[in-house]
């Protein structure tokens, strides 16, 4: 037996900060749901990715999901947004203050249903934010309705059959332009911290579509989205590796097994693929990976499509470095002179 013992975690991140200052207030959520599952990797990922937690901004709508930033980063300014309208007021966040990490935390119904008008255009703008959408299948503060991601042929508690197709948010991302997409499982932690971290590091809009099983609701047999369908349907793209920019790289690359991907920030993505030779990058492969997903009653993990080369919303802006919420009014607020040749080019 060997006498070498594994080297503990250090007791604190880069920044001297331990992991209990990422935490918020106690969850008031069902115990077992999936949705506090999420909530520690995400207090995890930020924690590792040493992210100073003032410049944190948590965002969120209605329902269930949309209490979850109250029991992550603390020391974070949070907004609890109206119904659906929770990417207006991230890209406002974001336009004031571009030195701000925004992350969005939504579900299904937010999401899908009452904010779909919201949800796109922030898609097609890549607004530099985390988006994560904790996704159950059901309205759990209304008692449990289908909510528009849930699957064809689901079934509720009751017995009730769901007969309309489900929207796919992975799909829709992809389609509108979004420049991170992945999907993983609450009950997938390694998985699901990898990919938040990855998120962290990436410019421009990271969708994080996250099936959280619904103990109260929606998590029998007949459901889709219940721990036990997940877990005995996940089928991972890869395996997923991060090595953040302020870590040394020691792990060595095997050749045509292992795909790298740099992010914005020079971290570093590692990608083995489960299926053969996929690649994120490639746009119409990821397409036609979901479309066959979805024939073939899949149930796919992992990040699905990626493209670093997409400029973010406020380079497209050409917006300065220097918050627009700290300039004087001397340089917001335009003089007589500038009002009057901007009226003589109107005349």
């Amino acid at each position: 037996m060997s006498s070498v013992t594994e080297p503990k975690a250090p007791a604190t991140n880069r920044l001297g900060l331990a992991v209990k200052e990422y935490g918020g207030l106690k969850s008031t959520l069902c115990i077992g749901c999936g949705h506090d599952v999420i909530t520690k990797q995400i207090t995890q990922a930020f924690y590792e990715m040493a992210v100073e937690p003032h410049r944190v901004a948590k965002l969120s709508g209605i329902g269930c999901s949309s209490k979850t930033t109250a029991y992550f980063v603390e020391r974070g300014h949070g907004f609890n947004a109206v119904h659906g309208r929770m990417p207006a007021v991230g890209t406002g966040v974001m336009l004031a203050n571009r030195t701000l990490l925004s992350i969005g935390v939504s579900g299904d119904g937010d999401t899908a249903s009452i904010g779909a008008g919201q949800f796109v255009h922030l898609l097609r703008r890549n607004i530099p934010m985390i988006y994560v959408v904790e996704n159950n299948g059901v309205y759990g503060l209304t008692k449990g309705q289908f909510s528009a991601t849930a699957d064809l042929g689901s079934k509720l508690k009751n017995g009730v059959i769901n007969d309309l197709p489900a929207i796919d948010l992975c799909g829709l991302a992809i389609e509108l332009g979004c420049s991170f997409v992945a999907r993983s499982f609450s009950g997938d932690m390694k998985q699901l911290v990898n990919l938040l971290k990855a998120a962290i590091a990436h410019r421009g809009t990271s969708l994080l579509d996250v099936i959280s099983p619904c103990v109260t609701f929606n998590n029998h047999d007949g459901s889709t989205k219940s721990y036990k369908w997940s877990k005995d349907h996940e089928e991972p793209i890869q395996e997923i590796g991060f090595v953040p920019y302020f870590e040394d790289v020691t792990v060595e690359q095997v050749p045509g097994e292992t795909q790298e991907v740099e992010m914005h920030d020079g971290s570093k993505l590692r990608l083995k693929a489960l299926r053969a030779d996929y690649d994120p990058r490639d746009r119409r492969k990821a397409m036609d990976l979901l479309s066959d997903a979805r024939e073939k009653q899949e149930f796919l993990t992992g990040l699905i499509y990626i493209n670093e080369q997409t400029p973010d919303f406020l380079t497209q802006l050409n917006m300065i470095d220097e918050p627009l919420a700290t300039l004087p009014e001397s340089k917001t607020r335009p003089g007589r002179e500038a009002l009057d040749a901007i009226m003589k080019e109107l005349a």
